[in-house]
């Protein structure tokens, strides 16, 4: 498939969408996995091929099948989603390459840290009406302040996988 993106206005789908993380945690001995239930985004191709965009993340709905370790990650040891509640990632940029894979530059801000952040998208579904973007990529949660690590058992990068759907607006 080689997608030729409509210009126009994108709603994000939440019922098709979702964001996931996972995390080596216990020494490298446990792999903890969440997904944000409340995902949200809008998106815009220009006439002149530059797209702008956001996908909002609400903290408080990572759900990692743990009560009581979510209510941790809520916390301001973590996420600290009374003074942070979203978690965006900002579009700033983005090129179009073969095989209907998309270079994404924007900023992403996760407790009050904003920093850039580059991924590379895949388009794995366009009609004129609705396309499909997935995409893994890697972020050092202490660039963001989310530094808690108690005994040392957290180390390493936190995994972010997405499927998005959007809709035409």
């Amino acid at each position: 498939m080689t997608t030729a993106v409509e210009t126009g206005l994108w709603q994000l789908d939440a019922t098709r969408s979702t964001v996931a993380i996972s995390h080596v945690t216990m020494w490298g001995m446990v792999t903890v996995k969440g997904t944000f239930t409340g995902v949200s985004g809008e998106g815009e191709v220009r006439p002149d091929g530059t797209v702008r965009g956001a996908v909002t993340l609400d903290a408080a709905s990572l759900d990692t099948k743990h009560t009581k370790r979510d209510e941790h990650l809520r916390s301001a040891d973590f996420f600290d989603v009374e003074h942070h509640p979203t978690l965006v990632f900002a579009v700033r940029d983005a090129v179009f390459r073969q095989n209907d894979v998309v270079e994404v530059k924007g900023q992403l801000t996760v407790r009050g840290v904003s920093r850039p952040q580059t991924v590379t998208v895949k388009v794995t579904e366009s009609s004129p009406d609705a396309i499909t973007l997935t995409t893994e990529f890697t972020v050092d949660r202490d660039q963001f302040g989310l530094d808690w690590n108690r005994l040392g058992m957290m180390r390493g990068l936190t995994t972010v996988t997405s499927t998005l759907g959007f809709t035409r607006r």
